[in-house]
């Protein structure tokens, strides 16, 4: 059989003429060449088309592709992909059928430069206007509706209705139709922006001001004001010059005075639009808005609606299909049950199964009366029917949260296995993946809401109707008190505390101090009490008295400066978090505490280590990341066999570790902390790899630490002598390294090194070590398939007197070629270079490392006194083409350039040099830099610009006045007048930055 396509291919090609079947044959080597050059164009041309695409999409205006690009951008990697199928088949082909690979490649070549040629025309635009103001909302699919959404959007243009309340029952589907008809508006550009703020049931004035104010872009000028009514003064002179828009205002409970917020009356003549949403016809009324009611789905609708989530399979079913339509009547046409409801249904092929769902919705809905009530019970249907408990325990804790809290996932996992709804298992990691199932499940019920919050971590959210469903069932079991979020100033009162609750939650309120006036003295049930976010100072000592059964405390954030002693009497309490309480200075005797498992000191201010902590033998979960401890007692982490989890402060000396204290934590997987020495790191590692127990996260430091770690898997050697570079842990694991101080190290990258083969380091950051004369060593790599740095995205060298390059090989940089010299891998991810301080180096980047550093996106260089050039063109290129020649540099992605305090710079590139990088939106020159008089030319990635006078789409020039003016443009004399528009005047700027860095 492996003779077979050979013998075919030969008879496909005994159709061909004999003399094109003796050239296939004879040139197949230029054929290769000829297909891998017109590959490699393509492939260039895609990349070009691809970032004038995004730099087109990042301008201020905003830009949509057009639809002949995405489909030109779509079909070229499907060829690119077909291209590498026939360049492996060619490889891997015999000499008997040169001449059908010959003509294979031919065929292909063809066809690679037709699309070579009928490739989008920048000059003629890739991209079409976009939506201008604002960001598109994300939200589901919307079913119906057309009526009221064109009712709404005809009230938008008519300019004699300035406010529109929006209402309806909870789950009809208010917000969602507005977050439409908000994306719908950015789209058509018919207002400068479109602000949406979100209210919810406990209306709070200062966050509402912040909400708006961010919106547009301005919330610094608030942030400097506490007084209520100079903001609303600011925030209302902010809205009256954002000129036509339109302000929404999502789910308002009750009215607002637009007055104490700062929002302007709108009018006609004001030239902006204000909409509400609002279970209340009544709100919409007394704010004089425009009414108009949403109202539920028609049966039709609500059958589109419940099909398109419950999945086709079940569709399919003509058994299930009449049951599955009466289920639908009985969701009442509200778009947020019928979703839940089909979630929950989701993967059931039972039809007894359906019938008794059937039945299950109509005895509910007989229960209750009132439209808000049918609306929980079609809720509460969903959450019965979630079939673990575990899963209903872990869904009801949630609505422990304020109302609309965007909840970190990661943060709530912890939550649930503080609780204890999450087994004990063999890792925390396990633990924290049964997390994610739970969550996964949850989602998939549509009970919570799949969320980014605005520090890019993923979250859930719960809707608000979902959210009162869960509030309704434990009303019927009160073993919650769920206050979060209220703005209360003191505990609540006594009466409030029943003898049966269980859980409460005062998070996020502005509780300062507990009156002993309003203690709780009937909490004898009481596992969980959660006050973090309240400026507290101080606790009576009264007040754990009544709470013998108290698990789970958490006074996270709080101003409290020490602990009553009776928190010694929780015997029962697992999980104490003290994180974030800067002022606490000393813990009581914590040996009662014989069931703890989980121990938060995080950003505290304790000074030793709490008395009676070696008694707590069920300890999993350790944070002492305190600056201020003095030591950790030898003799302690032996006795915390069990620990899991355990973070100490790197930047405190004082508690560095030995490797003897760590070895009987056999348990651990997570770990931050310091060592002694290199010898110590090396010895715990070993320990590790004996008991074949990997750390899944860990901040492994030596010595000082100066860079905050950015990933999971970072190690630190900080200040350590004698030491060459060699490490005995397994640096495939390696996902950010930072060296500092190290003199004795010459190379990060050598024959002695055991990083070579850190194939998934993502960040190095290399300071102060003054041996340092390249980052990769090559004398070995010639002959090598070691590819270092080959993933590496940031790349961070700072004060290395010694450094000349950053690689080099032993006999010489001047004598190596570029491949012998430069794996193709080395640095070919690399985003980030920055470089300060680095005095023995005089080109930068050398025309055969450019090659590998098609990725780079940021080049930051500063205080290198002997720096000559950035970019250092070849001189057997020069000598080839002429010193006149036009030569290019490729650097597609790079979007900043900064320059500062350069006294020897010369050029960025050499004459007739000029660069090609249409990404480039910044060139910063700060400080000293009198000797650099040019800025090299540029040409586009894509057309047949005029090589000097052209600037890329977005670049701003940013420099002192004095620089600029200094410029020499003999050259090239129409190019300044291309630069002048882009350049900016830059003041003072570089001494605060040298600071910051």
């Amino acid at each position: 059989m492996e003779y077979v396509e050979p013998v075919l291919g030969i008879a496909n090609c005994l159709g061909t003429p004999v003399c094109k079947y003796l050239q296939y044959h004879r040139k197949l080597n230029d054929y290769v060449r000829n297909f891998k050059r017109t590959r490699d164009e393509l492939n260039c041309k895609m990349e070009d088309i691809e970032l004038q695409l995004k730099a087109e999409l990042l301008r201020p205006l905003g830009k949509i592709p057009k639809k002949g690009v995405e489909n030109w951008l779509k079909a070229v990697k499907e060829m690119i992909r077909e291209a590498q199928v026939v360049e492996n088949k060619v490889s891997n082909g015999r000499y008997l059928c040169r001449a059908c690979n010959g003509k294979l490649v031919d065929e292909k070549t063809r066809e690679m430069k037709e699309f070579l040629d009928n490739a989008p025309n920048a000059s003629e635009g890739l991209a079409m206007d976009g939506p201008s103001a604002g960001l598109p909302l994300p939200t589901s699919e919307l079913v119906g509706e057309e009526a009221v959404r064109n009712e709404i959007w005809a009230c938008l243009m008519q300019e004699e209705v300035s406010k529109i309340g929006v209402w309806g029952m909870g789950g009809v589907g208010k917000t969602t139709i507005m977050k439409h008809i908000h994306n719908d508006l950015l789209k058509q550009q018919r207002f400068e922006r479109v602000i949406w703020v979100t209210i919810s049931k406990e209306f709070n004035v200062m966050k509402v001001q912040d909400n708006i104010a961010s919106a547009l872009e301005s919330k610094e000028y608030l942030d400097k004001e506490e007084d209520k009514l100079r903001r609303a003064a600011i925030l209302s002179e902010m809205l009256k010059k954002a000129g036509k828009h339109v302000l929404i205002l999502d789910d308002v409970w009750d009215k607002v005075s637009l007055e104490e917020v700062g929002i302007p009356e709108p009018s006609s003549s004001t030239g902006y639009k204000l909409v509400l949403t609002t279970r209340s016809e009544h709100v919409c009324q007394y704010m004089g808005c425009k009414v108009i009611n949403v109202k539920p789905l028609s049966e039709e609708e609500a059958l589109i609606l419940f099909l398109n989530k419950v999945g086709p399979n079940i569709v399919q079913s003509p058994t299930i299909m009449p049951t599955l339509k009466l289920v639908v009547k009985e969701c009442a046409g509200l778009p947020l049950t019928i979703v839940v409801v089909a979630g929950t249904m989701k993967g059931e092929y039972n039809p007894h199964i359906w019938k008794n769902a059937l039945k299950d919705l109509k005895e509910r809905i007989g229960k209750v009366e009132g439209v808000e009530a049918e609306v929980i019970e079609r809720l509460k249907f969903s959450f019965d029917h979630l079939k673990d408990k575990q899963v209903k325990h872990c869904f009801l804790y949630c609505m422990v949260y304020p109302e609309d809290f965007e909840i970190e996932k990661d943060g709530l996992i912890e939550c649930w296995i503080e609780e204890g709804f999450i087994d004990d298992m063999g890792t925390r990691q396990e633990m924290k993946d049964k997390g994610h199932v739970i969550l996964k499940k949850l989602e998939d019920n549509c009970l919570l809401e799949n969320i980014t919050n605005l520090f890019d971590q993923p979250g859930v959210k719960m809707h608000d109707a979902v959210r009162d469903m869960a509030l309704s069932i434990i009303r019927m079991n009160p073993r919650y008190m769920v206050q979060a979020g209220l703005q209360l100033e003191e505990l609540p009162e006594k009466k409030q505390w029943s003898p049966d609750i269980e859980k409460v939650s005062l998070m996020y309120n502005s509780i300062s101090e507990i009156s002993i006036d309003v203690l709780p003295t009937k909490c004898q049930l009481l596992t969980t009490l959660l006050l973090q976010g309240n400026p507290i100072k101080k606790i009576p000592y009264s007040f754990f008295i009544n709470m013998p059964c108290l698990c789970v405390l958490n006074l996270s954030c709080t101003g409290i400066e020490s602990l009553p002693n009776s928190i010694s009497e929780l015997k029962n309490l697992t999980t104490l978090l003290l994180c974030g309480c800067y002022k606490l200075r000393d813990l009581p005797c914590l040996s009662m505490l014989q069931e703890l498992k989980k121990l938060n000191l995080d950003n505290t201010k304790i000074e030793e280590v709490p008395e009676g902590m070696d008694m707590l033998k069920k300890l999993r979960y350790l944070d002492l990341q305190v600056f201020t401890l003095k030591e950790i007692p030898a003799g302690l982490l032996p006795k915390l066999v069990h620990l899991q989890h355990l973070s100490f402060d790197v930047d405190n000396e004082k508690t560095s570790l030995k490797a003897e204290e760590m070895e009987p934590l056999k348990k651990l997987d997570c770990f931050t902390g310091r060592f002694e020495d290199i010898s110590e790191l090396n010895k715990f590692i070993t320990s590790m790899q004996q008991s074949k127990k990997n750390l899944i996260k860990y901040h492994l430091h030596v010595g000082s630490s100066f860079v905050d770690a950015t990933r999971d898997q970072t190690v630190t050697i900080g200040g350590v002598q004698n030491w060459e570079g060699e490490l005995i842990m397994h640096p495939i694991e390696i996902q950010e390294l930072k060296i500092g101080k190290c003199d004795y190290l010459r190379s990060l990258v050598d024959d002695n090194s055991s990083f070579k083969n850190a194939i998934d380091l993502r960040v190095c950051r290399i300071w102060g070590c003054e041996g340092i004369e390249c980052v990769v060593s090559l004398s070995s790599f010639a002959s090598s398939s070691a590819h270092p740095f080959q993933s590496l995205e940031v790349l961070g060298l700072v004060d290395l007197p010694k450094l000349s390059a950053l690689i080099m090989k032993d006999e010489g940089i001047g004598s190596a070629t570029t491949s012998t010299l430069a794996p193709s891998t080395t640095f070919s991810h690399l985003k980030e270079i920055r470089i300060f301080e680095c005095s023995s180096m005089k080109t930068l980047l050398p025309h055969w490392l450019l090659p590998n550093l098609q990725n780079l996106e940021k080049l930051v260089v500063g205080y290198c006194s002997q720096l000559v050039e950035i970019l250092g063109a070849a001189t057997s290129e020069v000598e080839e083409k002429g010193s006149d020649a036009l030569i290019k540099f490729h650097l597609p992605k790079l979007i900043k350039l900064e320059l500062w305090r350069l006294p020897n710079l010369k050029s960025i590139c050499s004459k007739s040099r000029v660069m090609v990088c249409d990404s480039l939106q910044l060139i910063r020159v700060l400080g000293y830099c009198a000797k650099l008089k040019r800025i090299p030319p540029f040409v586009p990635l894509v057309g047949n610009g005029q090589p000097f006078a052209y600037a890329p789409p977005s670049l701003t020039i940013r420099s002192s006045t004095e620089w600029w003016e200094s410029l020499e443009w003999d050259d090239h004399p129409n190019f300044k007048n291309v630069l002048q528009p882009l350049w900016k005047e830059e003041r003072g700027i570089w001494r605060r930055r040298r600071r910051e860095r």
